[in-house]
């Protein structure tokens, strides 16, 4: 401390450590509640894109496949053993 600045008091310096603890106190409600509300965003476009990948999934197992077999038709490559 500067000489300029007077001492505190046990009783200041208690009253300042319990205002830091409420403010920590409230900062960390609303740290909570920020992640809650981001939680809540993530499942909700969670569920909308499951949704429509159900639906694209539907749509292309009910139509047949007119591209001719183009789309997840992959050979296998076999090597010969030496």
């Amino acid at each position: 401390m500067s000489d300029e600045e007077p001492e505190k008091s046990a009783a200041e310096l208690k009253e300042i450590r319990l205002n830091r603890k409420l403010a920590q106190t409230a900062e960390g409600i609303k740290a909570m509640a920020d992640i809650a509300a981001a939680d809540a965003a993530i499942r909700k476009r969670t569920a909308h894109l499951r949704e429509l990948r159900l639906a694209k999934e539907a749509a292309d197992r009910d139509k047949p496949a007119e591209s001719g077999g183009k789309a997840g038709s992959k050979k296998s490559s076999k090597r010969k053993s030496t």
